[in-house]
This record gives structure tokens, C-alpha cells and sequence, in this order.
């Protein structure tokens, strides 16, 4: 897989301690959920965010890849 913009809303508003679990990702509060944005290299970094997702105890509410797939920066 190459890498793709993905983005994952998680229940919950959450404050910027919770950035740096997520630090390649924008994050926006809005209407009690949080969206995180981002790039996403692989397969393997995608399981890694949902993991860390459930590891805070979050509760996924969606995942979405937001465009195609792209060729790695050289």
C-alpha cells in the first residue's frame, strides 16, 4: 500500500494531551467528536492508529481514506 490521507473521528472531544499520541495528525474538535487527519504510510501504520485508538480507550466512530494512493516522497 502506498501512502494515503486517512481520516478517523473518535467519540469525544478530546484535549491536547492526546496530541502527541497522534502527532502526525491534525485534530479537530467538533459537536462532541474528535477528527483526526493525516497521512498514513501503509497498512501497518493504519493498524498502529487503531490500535492507539483503542489503547486510549476511545470509542471509533469512522475511518476513511480521503484520496488515493500516493507515491512516497523521494
Amino acid at each position: 500500500m502506498e501512502q494515503r490521507r486517512y481520516r478517523l473521528v473518535v467519540e469525544g472531544e478530546l484535549d491536547d494531551h492526546f496530541a502527541g499520541a497522534f502527532q502526525d495528525m491534525a485534530l479537530v474538535r467538533e459537536r462532541g467528536m474528535t477528527i483526526l487527519t493525516g497521512p498514513v504510510r501503509d497498512q501497518a501504520d493504519l493498524q498502529g492508529l487503531l490500535r492507539r485508538v483503542a489503547g486510549l480507550g476511545l470509542a471509533l466512530l469512522s475511518v476513511n481514506a480521503l484520496d488515493g494512493p500516493e507515491q512516497p516522497a523521494r
